[in-house]
């Protein structure tokens, strides 16, 4: 086929192969049936042979006719879809999206963020990868992760990162513990006692925060046992290895053996922040976004 062929050529052929008249072409694309007659002729010197035997009485298809209606059907066909697909893409509706979250996340605001996008979004394909701060930072900074949440993370010079929510901290103790029966506990009362916590390669601000509650009571906790995650913290401090300072979340899935109390008199919380590139543009991410805010500012 002629390069010189273009788009609009095969629209007009296909009316006319499809009405197989004329003039209902011509009324079907908006077109003087002169000017229509005109271009079905500049295609046919361009194919090289004829595409219509015409009649004063009836129109039809020639043997090169039928099979270039298929191709430009075809054609036609594809090319829509592929536009139908970059305005899907540039909506933000198609495409994939990978988001990195840390697992206290699960905790609180992420699932039903995951929820309301996968509702408006059912086109796009969410991969998630579940880790510590840094490395879901590490992930965004490298490339591989489109949007992340973080819990209590230090500035980046490469990133934006927007507080979705936050959160009191809370005490953490063996249900046998003499205070276990406390309606709340102060920090202070936590000085003698063995911590198990995270280690402070998760995040450096997200360890510093709650054990700084302590620091602030005049004490620097000792730290005799660490975990990845919270659940594997809580049993452990349900078998009696120490206790703990956590984000209230923590709360929603408490073992048995296992008590949280408020602090009292603690008034620094901690952040669960939603975080992307700083030269991201994709429609795709700033649609997650707002989703995130929009549940985010519910559940606040």
């Amino acid at each position: 086929m002629d390069t010189n062929i273009e788009l609009r050529h095969l629209r007009y052929f296909t009316a006319v192969a499809e009405e197989l008249h004329f003039g209902r072409a011509a009324l079907r694309l908006h077109l003087a049936q002169p000017a229509l007659s005109q271009q079905i002729k500049r295609l046919e010197e361009l194919v090289g042979a004829p595409l219509f035997l015409r009649t004063s009485r009836s129109v039809a298809l020639t043997a090169a006719g039928e099979v270039l209606l298929e191709r430009a059907q075809r054609t036609l066909r594809n090319v829509r879809l592929d536009v139908e697909e970059a305005r899907s893409i540039g909506r933000g509706e198609s495409g994939f999206l990978n988001v990195g979250f840390i697992g206290s996340g699960m905790l609180s605001a992420l699932p039903p963020v995951l929820q309301r996008y996968r509702a408006a979004y059912p086109g796009v394909q969410l991969h998630l990868y579940e880790s510590f701060t840094s490395r879901v930072i590490a992930g965004l900074t490298g490339g591989t992760l489109d949007a992340g949440f973080l819990r209590d993370s230090d500035p980046h010079s490469e990133l934006e990162t927007e507080t979705l929510f936050s959160e009191p901290f809370i005490a953490v103790l063996p249900a046998d513990h003499p205070r276990a029966h406390q309606r709340s506990i102060a920090a202070s009362a936590l000085r003698n006692e063995p911590f198990v916590f995270y280690a402070k390669s998760a995040g450096a601000l997200a360890w510093d925060k709650p054990l700084s509650l302590c620091g602030e009571a005049g004490f620097r906790p000792r730290v005799v046992q660490e975990a990845s995650n919270w659940m594997s913290i809580m049993q452990l401090i349900a078998v009696g290895f120490g206790v703990s300072i956590a984000p209230a979340c923590v709360a929603t899935v408490v073992p048995k053996g296992v008590v949280c109390l408020p602090l009292r008199g603690a008034t620094d919380v901690s952040n669960v922040e939603l975080a992307w590139r700083k030269d991201e543009r994709r429609p795709i991410v700033s649609a997650f976004a707002t989703i995130a805010r929009s549940v985010a500012a519910r559940r606040t």
